[in-house]
């Protein structure tokens, strides 16, 4: 985000970024209050990870409006795990978080595998080819999800276990320790790839999106 706010027109982009990102949150908090369609159907695991999800987003989006109002921005994962720390229980606070990352890996891995995604798709009105399309890019962008957020989870937790904060990183670190890899840079290029798929993935859920 702070490179975005670097870049020509940076702000306005940054604030359509906050905007989405704060629609984005309402909408799945709104989904944890009522549930889903008309019967307010959801499983109470469905309406938590809305919840979860909305709680995410807001962050992201207060995070957009920091930067926005010209504050530094600048606190990443080891910082905020830090200040964690000091808390009561805080070193559960930050492995639970690692873990309830990971089991969002999971989740996330479970959807890519068992085309789980396409329940909230209105598939009857795509095409063959539209069909195929969704389903292969959903696919790969829900496996590359998986991994993102498994590595993270690893992260935080690795950091509860050594009560170490400096172990502790947020999605950008994550991706940096990666490219660190071996192989480091071809596995990113797919995790890249993976996260532009679902990129267009949800542009497809925003028009097939079974509400």
């Amino acid at each position: 985000m702070q490179q975005i706010a670097q870049q020509r027109y940076g702000h306005l982009l940054l604030l359509l970024t906050a905007i989405g990102l704060g629609g984005y949150a309402l909408w799945r908090l709104a989904r944890a209050l009522l549930g889903h369609g008309p019967e307010g159907s959801d499983s109470g695991f469905d309406r938590v990870a809305a919840l979860a999800s909305g709680g995410v987003y807001a962050g992201l989006c207060a995070i957009a409006l920091e930067i926005l109002l010209g504050s530094s921005g600048s606190g990443d994962a080891k910082e905020t795990t830090a200040g964690v720390f000091g808390w009561p229980a805080g070193t559960w606070l930050v492995g639970t978080a690692g873990v309830v990352l990971i089991g969002v890996c999971f989740y996330q891995g479970y959807r890519g595998i068992s085309k789980d995604f396409l329940h909230d798709s209105k598939t009857e009105q795509m095409s063959a080819g539209t069909r195929r399309w969704i389903k292969w890019i959903g696919t790969v962008g829900y496996l590359a999800r998986m991994v993102v957020f498994c590595l993270v989870g690893i992260f935080l937790l690795n950091a509860a276990i050594d009560y170490n904060p400096d172990k502790a990183v947020g999605l950008d670190g994550a991706l940096a320790k990666v490219d660190h890899a071996s192989y480091g840079p071809f596995l990113l290029g797919l995790i890249a790839a993976g996260l532009i798929a679902f990129g267009t993935y949800s542009l497809s859920d925003a028009r097939f999106r079974r509400i």
